[in-house]
């Protein structure tokens, strides 16, 4: 579980964000799901374009590349009927509620922050990109 934010601004994209860098977490994603409740999310790697099938809710989708730099912001996609591409070297999608991704913008650059047991981590306490954001598996 990751907390999310942009580096440059610090603000929080969503406070609880799953992993889903496994095939099969990958494949589900957010399908059958009726709802994402506030600040969650669910970060997808590698992924560089979602479907909606069996989707239930519109989501907006922020692609990133490997250095965490957004490649493109998909807004507001479609359940069932929706696709979205990340662009040039898309490497992941964080996956999130319906206006939740206003904030961002290509070129932005996304900061992965451990959520620590009991609380969130703070924002702009972790530098983008490197040792605290894991690796794909």
């Amino acid at each position: 579980m990751h907390h999310v934010h942009i580096e440059e601004t610090g603000i929080v994209l969503a406070v609880k964000v799953a992993e889903a860098h496994g095939l099969w977490s990958r494949t589900r994603g957010l399908m059958f799901r009726r709802r994402l409740e506030p600040g969650e999310g669910i970060d997808i790697r590698p992924c560089s374009s979602i479907h909606m099938m069996f989707m239930r809710f519109p989501i907006d989708a922020v692609f990133y590349d490997r250095d965490y730099r957004v490649t493109r912001v998909a807004r507001s996609v479609r359940p069932w009927l929706g696709i979205a591409f990340g662009g040039r070297g898309a490497w992941g999608v964080i996956e999130l509620g319906s206006g939740q991704a206003n904030p961002v913008k290509a070129g932005d650059v996304l900061v992965f922050a451990p959520v620590c047991e009991d609380r969130y981590a703070v924002p702009g306490t972790a530098s983008a990109g490197h040792a605290d954001q894991g690796q794909p598996g």
